[in-house]
């Protein structure tokens, strides 16, 4: 596997719709054409290939159970595509979900198993490792310096942008990740490394729940006898079709007109336009972040307007006070021209 981060100017226009079903899926095969990835130790099996074969897998498979949902493959064969391109297509076919799907590798044969990441800061040295690794693709792009704006994939002090972006996605990406994780627990490859975070542009570019997903390790034998047969490709996609199942049947849910999301649970004080103790009404979410912030903060643009929720360890910043969803729904492209990541939420 492998990919990066940047600066906030990089936003593409459009966000995807987070008031209807989820219609449109992307499936990302990592590497490809002059980028294998990680290679087996005998050179003989390459990441580039093996998540190849599982993306198509994966795709058929939804595209004959989902036949609502249309399913955009960032590439279908052997080819190298720049990762900034990957985010683009998703992007560009406003979808409403994003899976990257990668193999790792590691100089011991020890680590094994899956894990699954969404965008964020990383909290460790093995974060940082994975995220390096993969984010050292940038290398093979032309005037990468100029295009990344100066990124290097090898200096910590380039992701230290990433403690100052704000994901409006990253609480469906999490949820997702974790239904990932959960199927995955099911085999072939059983051990689950969890949940994690770290600093991916695939992901960080990308207007809609991404995550990006490690399958394996080509470097342990046990995951490597898996990975590389036609069977163990095939159960590895039939466990991520079924997270994607649980996932679409979960957003729809929470994204029905008929439907509403569990009651938040309010922290008891704020100094900053806390919510009021009311009855239900509609808003509009415009990011989920870990802290609470000043009432200038940069990131709300100016709108000290805005007022938050505190549900799950997370500060859920909104904009209005609609008495229907439809109501919220006029307002929202207008705000998405500030906040790209914005949708409609009730509050009870």
């Amino acid at each position: 596997m492998c990919i990066i981060a940047t600066l906030f100017l990089l936003l593409p226009a459009e966000a995807s719709s987070q008031t209807e079903g989820l219609k449109c899926l992307v499936l990302d095969a990592g590497h490809g054409g002059r980028d294998s990835g990680c290679l087996s130790k005998d050179k003989k099996y390459s990441e580039k290939n093996i998540v190849l074969s599982v993306v198509l897998k994966l795709g058929k498979m939804i595209e004959e159970e989902h036949p609502d949902v249309k399913v955009v493959y960032t590439r279908k064969k052997d080819v190298f595509i720049p990762l900034a391109e990957r985010a683009d297509i998703a992007n560009r076919n406003k979808a409403d979900l994003f899976i990257s799907v990668h193999v790792n590798a590691n100089p011991s044969t020890v680590p094994r198993g899956s894990e699954t990441f969404t965008m964020g800061t990383h909290v460790s040295d093995r974060n940082f490792e994975v995220s390096k690794r993969e984010n050292a693709v940038i290398k093979m792009e032309e005037d990468y310096t100029t295009k990344y704006e100066g990124f290097n994939p090898d200096s910590p002090e380039s992701y230290i942008i990433f403690s100052l972006l704000q994901n409006a996605y990253s609480e469906q990406s999490i949820k997702f990740a974790k239904f990932i994780q959960d199927e995955y627990a099911k085999g072939p490859v059983k051990h689950g490394r969890g949940v994690k975070q770290a600093g991916f542009l695939v992901l960080w570019r990308t207007t809609m729940p991404s995550v990006l997903t490690e399958i394996g390790f080509l470097s342990n034998q046990e995951d490597l006898k898996i990975l590389v047969t036609e069977q163990g490709q095939t159960k590895i996609a039939r466990r991520l079709a079924d997270a994607f199942t649980k996932y679409k049947e979960d957003y729809e849910s929470h994204n029905s007109l008929d439907k509403e999301p569990a009651e938040p649970n309010n922290e008891p004080e704020d100094k900053i336009e806390q919510i009021e103790q009311i009855d239900q009404f509609y808003a509009i979410q415009i990011m989920a972040v870990n802290k609470k912030l000043a009432s200038d903060a940069p990131d709300l643009k100016g709108r000290r307007d805005a007022r938050y929720i505190y549900q799950d360890g997370r500060y859920k910043y909104y904009l209005g006070r609609y008495n229907t969803r439809e109501e919220a729904l006029k307002e929202l492209s207008e705000v998405r021209k500030s906040f790209k990541g914005a949708f409609v939420i009730v509050i009870k």
